[in-house]
């Protein structure tokens, strides 16, 4: 499901943990990241399972109100637009999805209080009631409808939110992630999508993103970082003069160690590719000053590896 640069990232995380000394056996720590990845997974399906959750509240409570001591007019004829949402139906009947759902063992049982505080801020929405009353009556609507509900009232539920940090660390980070990814399926998710379909590979079945091609990648990458460490210091430290090792953050020379095992070590992945993903990636988890430093010194040790005809890659034109 992830990208290649959500792969480096997590792997940039895990070596960090690793090379501060927080899990010595590599085996053990590569482990650890591969469980972070799948927790991505399990987010995803937990964000839907949320979604279905809050929609059963909100048909139950509809019901409630219509057998109080005394309902009002539109508690007894409620419109039942939202219910009907054809969209929604895709999603609840699609079964991949459901045995996700199952094998994480995902309940809100214990979290009523979550979903009622959730369910009172969607039923005083303005989107909704502009939805319940728009007199329209297309899939388009249900679909973008839901789509602003989804991102409004989970991708963007700050209670859901610490709900999921307090449960793993690993989702600190990747809430955004899987909220991003449940988003793209939702709005690329055909009219007569079929409920055997895997709604997750809907948009993610391709040559770079296959599993065992993606586990493959993490692991060589986490291994040849950890393994070719020393050498790597020493090309770095040649090409830093000006800076000592230790002075140099450690977030940016373990990026700089992974941006040269996979110029080196990866021969279906182009050099410029390799750059520009490192120097994206230093954006967000280094300095303005740092950022500057990695690009600079990345494009002179790709330079340096080139000239001296140590850079092997498989295909017209990747190495430039």
């Amino acid at each position: 499901m992830l990208g290649r640069r959500h792969y480096r990232v997590k792997v940039l995380q895990a070596l960090y943990a690793f090379f501060q000394g927080g899990e010595p056996r590599m085996e053990i720590a590569e482990k650890n990241l591969l469980k972070s990845i799948e927790m991505v997974y399990q987010l995803f399906s937990l964000q839907f399972s949320f979604l279905f959750e809050l929609m059963h509240f909100y048909e139950y409570r509809m019901e409630e109100s219509k057998n109080k001591f005394l309902p009002t007019v539109d508690e007894l004829n409620p419109s039942l637009k939202l219910l009907n949402n054809r969209f929604l139906k895709i999603l609840l009947e699609n079964q991949p999805l459901k045995k996700q759902i199952e094998r994480y063992s995902i309940s809100w049982t214990e979290e009523q209080e979550l979903v009622r505080k959730t369910n009172m801020k969607l039923k005083a929405s303005k989107d909704l009631q502009a939805y319940l009353n728009s007199g329209e009556n297309s899939f388009e609507e249900d679909r973008n409808y839901l789509i602003k509900l989804f991102r409004k009232n989970v991708a963007n539920n700050s209670d859901l939110r610490s709900f999921c940090e307090e449960r793993s660390i690993h989702w600190h980070d990747d809430f955004d992630v899987a909220s991003g990814y449940a988003i793209k399926a939702l709005m690329i998710l055909p009219e007569h999508f079929k409920n055997k379909e895997d709604i997750i590979y809907l948009f993610t079945k391709d040559n770079e993103d296959e599993a065992a091609e993606s586990n493959e990648f993490i692991t060589q990458l986490f291994r040849l970082t950890i393994v070719h460490s020393e050498e790597f210091e020493k090309l770095i430290s040649a090409r830093s003069k000006n800076w000592e090792l230790e002075r140099i953050a450690l977030t940016d020379i373990i990026i700089l160690k992974m941006a040269l095992a996979e110029v080196l070590y990866f021969p279906y992945i182009p050099v410029k590719v390799s750059l520009n993903e490192y120097i994206e990636i230093s954006k967000h988890f280094s300095t303005q000053k740092s950022k500057q430093f990695i690009n600079g010194i990345l494009d002179k040790l790709a330079a340096d590896l080139k000239e001296q005809d140590l850079i092997k890659k498989s295909g017209r034109g990747l190495i430039q």
